[in-house]
């Protein structure tokens, strides 16, 4: 069954929280008229507690939020996510991927088939491939042993993939990962430079096997490889990930070293599949496992917790009424680990790809915001690059704060120095700095009053700056997959409410079909095709 199509500003919470939105929300104030503030805007599940206390949201908000989620037909949402109906309407497929990382028998289905029992099939194979590769079972052309695998893919063929083995390093087996996905050349020679071609493995992920940027980075390095190797030697060097099984055979990959990509999962949501291999590889079948496990979870939370205590409905609530009713128009991850370096950018791609939206679910003009920006750095980096915004700039910049409460390598001094910024931040962008605390505070180091003055309204903090703090136990395969995880059920609430859908990309067509015919004109001798007058001239300079 379809989603519903009603426009949310057609509900009456949405009417109300328009209302609510006109009133002065005062972190401090709210702290102090509600000492329970904290257990009341908070959720422990497990190892995970986030804490949504630092946001500029009261109880009434608050209701009125789980009545928008209520009269979104939210429930009824979710158990079609979960079931596999056809949810991605202008595509006609399911939207699944949560059924990769289910343990146990469930009653998804696609199409009226069970897809249980062929996902634990793939997911085995995935697992013995990877055990064949860290055992040493498996062999290169030449019966060497491999050192090296390289993932040949882009957009969530490359990003899920590359976040994972980049936030897991600490548990990286013998088996070195590399990533190519930009068609520039200089990307991929500089990939493959220093690479030996008999101890390397290249995995290529492409459902189609036609991706114009996945295909040509892995002709040029078929080329490379072949250079020493002849074309029989491919199958033993090279796998794939792909539905097109004649095309990858004729690229001289062998039948069982294909492993099939399924239409009902969302390249931005398909790490948990075989377009996850270098995962499994990179860091062993076991942690692979952890990965599904941990997402799993999550999946379990987010189907059977209330509204209220459901930390991705929560989150997703909150950053509409900061979207839609606050004004804000991006959000900004900051996690206290340099392992999680690149989730801001696959959350982006997860976020944007996914609610970038202008049409709703009826096919008509939406007259609101959909999405937000999504983009962050890691702390303490962060905190010397774009803090000074977020702190004393113009912009209502909603953060989520990722932390963990044990280091990886024991190192507890660093790890203390690190999270004592984790906690310091949210405490500052909260409370800020008043006129009476810096005249106090330049006083005492001396300054004249006509000094004093000049200084002041510079380092005054207005604070009231909101957060929400996700504190976890420690960063593993498990705890990864469950933060993966919500972020994942935050988008899918999110597009509910903003009656759009959210797992079609139709917005990144045009490019690539101009793309072919830009092409053809820098390839042959006249530019041919019709543009616009700053593309001709653009294009014969480029030429010249």
């Amino acid at each position: 069954m379809p989603l519903n199509t009603t426009s949310p500003v057609n509900f009456k919470s949405w009417k109300t929280l328009e209302k609510l939105s006109q009133a002065n929300f005062d972190l401090k104030s709210l702290f102090e008229s509600n000492t329970n503030r904290f257990e009341e805007f908070s959720i422990h599940d497990n190892e995970f507690l986030v804490d949504f206390s630092k946001n500029l949201v009261d109880k009434e908000v608050f209701n009125q939020l789980m009545k928008l989620a209520e009269e979104s037909d939210l429930k009824s949402a979710i158990q079609k996510y979960f079931n596999g109906d056809k949810i991605n309407q202008t595509e006609g497929r399911a939207v699944l991927h949560t059924g990769l990382r289910s343990a146990k028998n469930n009653s998804a289905q696609v199409d009226g088939v069970d897809v249980y029992e062929d996902v634990q099939s793939v997911l085995a194979k995935i697992k013995n491939f990877a055990n064949q590769v860290n055992s040493g079972n498996r062999k290169s052309y030449t019966g060497k042993t491999f050192t090296d695998v390289v993932n040949i893919g882009i957009g969530g063929s490359d990003l899920g993939p590359q976040m994972i083995v980049d936030a897991l390093a600490y548990y990286k087996t013998d088996i070195t990962p590399h990533f190519v996905s930009n068609v520039d050349g200089d990307h991929v020679m500089e990939t493959i430079k220093h690479l030996n071609p008999e101890t390397t493995l290249f995995v290529i992920v492409s459902k189609s096997f036609s991706t114009q940027e996945t295909l040509t980075n892995a002709n040029t390095i078929r080329d490379w490889f072949l250079k020493t190797a002849n074309p029989d030697d491919v199958k033993h060097n090279f796998v794939a990930v792909s539905t097109n099984i004649s095309a990858v055979e004729d690229f001289g990959i062998v039948k069982e070293n294909i492993f099939p990509m399924y239409d009902w999962v969302g390249g931005r949501f398909s790490l948990w599949s075989a377009a996850g291999l270098s995962i499994a590889v990179s860091l062993g079948s076991e942690h692979f496992q952890a990965l599904l496990d941990g997402a799993e979870e999550m999946d379990v939370h987010f189907k059977n917790a209330t509204f209220d205590q459901n930390i991705p409905v929560v989150l997703a609530l909150i950053g509409i009424w900061y979207n839609n009713f606050l004004g804000a128009e991006s959000e900004a991850i900051i996690p206290y680990t340099q392992y999680l370096q690149k989730l801001a950018s696959y959350l982006q791609q997860a976020s944007m790809e996914s609610n970038g939206k202008s049409v709703d679910r009826a096919g008509d003009k939406v007259n609101y915001q959909t999405g937000t920006i999504v983009w962050g750095e890691p702390g303490t980096n962060s905190q010397h690059a774009f803090f000074q915004m977020i702190h004393q700039g113009t912009k209502l910049i909603p953060c989520d704060f990722i932390g963990f409460k044990a280091p990886l390598y024991g190192n507890k001094n660093h790890h203390d120095i690190l999270m004592a910024n984790y906690f310091a931040q949210t405490e500052a962008l909260m409370q800020g700095k008043t006129k009476d605390e810096v005249h106090k505070e330049l006083e005492e180091q001396g300054l004249s009053t006509e000094e004093i003055q000049k200084l002041l309204p510079f380092k005054v903090f207005e604070g009231n700056k909101p957060t929400t703090s996700i504190l976890i136990d420690q960063l593993n395969p498990k705890s990864l997959g469950k933060l993966v995880a919500m972020y994942e059920h935050k988008i899918f609430v999110q597009g509910v409410v903003w009656n759009i859908f959210s797992y079609d990309q139709w917005g990144v067509e045009l490019g690539k079909q101009l793309a072919k015919n830009t092409l053809k004109d820098i390839q042959f001798s006249k530019i041919e095709n019709q543009h616009d007058s700053s593309t001709n001239e653009l294009l014969k300079h480029y030429k010249s």
